[in-house]
């Protein structure tokens, strides 16, 4: 069995912007498909860099796991299995998906061939687990897919004032072993400020970490040791990342109206 795909990776219109593990993550630079009506908005889109990307799986005699809905089309000898092992596992896998709003079963691609995902106004980010020494938590909704030797599963906050006073759930889903994640964002890896933290503390006003280390502890902490002091400050209730390991943030919020403009265009 052979394909060839072609007008793709090969279309001028197009750019890979990165190829790590399994995937290929590409741009249009321009939306060629509009009418008249659609055409000035597509123009100046483009030109503040709100372009359609996608995300193209290879696989040789390997499997990823995409999250419910994301494939567009595949070709090849490919076959498609729930990725549910039993009762227990699918037990699980509903869990997450109640704590972290991620689907519960997310289908897996296994065989030789393309598996081209659904294209999304929204950044892709292809994370290799090596370079977070095999552990990586991420913010709800950042998980697009991965590479099936990738584990998953729930981590909780380091204390329930994590959850109910920082207004950040209880649950967060891990990413743990070997292998490439794929990961949804607001804004360009190249905005994403990162901190790295050597036994250190970093105190965060607002759900700006995307993704942190898993070897760091989450609390949610008044941002002064007094109340007064707090509320002298105007800041209040503040997310304190502490340990060894890094944190990945967002310069804006992913609650910013700008942002939630671009992502429903």
């Amino acid at each position: 069995m052979a394909f060839l795909v072609r007008n793709l990776i090969d279309n001028d219109d197009i750019t890979l912007v990165q190829s790590l593990g399994a995937f290929d993550i590409i741009e249009y630079n321009r939306d060629l498909s509009v009418d008249l009506s659609s055409a000035q908005t597509a123009y100046f889109a483009g030109k503040m860099n709100v372009r359609r990307r996608q995300a193209i799986a290879k696989l040789n005699n390997s499997a990823v796991t995409l999250q419910a809905g994301a494939m567009q089309w595949m070709v090849g000898n490919v076959s498609l299995t729930s990725g549910v092992k039993g009762a227990g596992d699918m037990l699980g896998k509903m869990l997450r998906s109640t704590v972290t709003g991620e689907s519960a079963v997310k289908p897996e691609y296994s065989g030789s061939g393309l598996v081209a995902l659904e294209p999304t106004y929204k950044h892709l980010l292809a994370v290799d687990l090596a370079d977070w020494n095999g552990n990586l938590v991420v913010e709800d909704g950042m998980f697009l897919a991965c590479e099936s030797t990738v584990q998953q599963k729930l981590v909780h906050r380091s204390s329930m004032s994590s959850a109910f006073a920082g207004g950040e759930g209880f649950f967060n889903l891990a990413l743990a072993g070997q292998g490439v994640v794929l990961l949804e964002s607001f804004v360009p890896r190249a905005e994403l400020i990162e901190v790295e933290l050597q036994d250190d503390v970093l105190k965060v006003d607002g759900s700006l970490a995307v993704a942190w280390s898993g070897s760091l502890n989450f609390t949610v902490e008044r941002s002064s040791k007094s109340l007064m002091g707090s509320m002298a400050s105007g800041e209040g209730l503040v997310n304190v990342y502490s340990g060894t390991g890094r944190v990945l943030m967002s310069p804006v919020a992913s609650t910013s109206p700008l942002l939630n403009a671009v992502s429903r265009a």
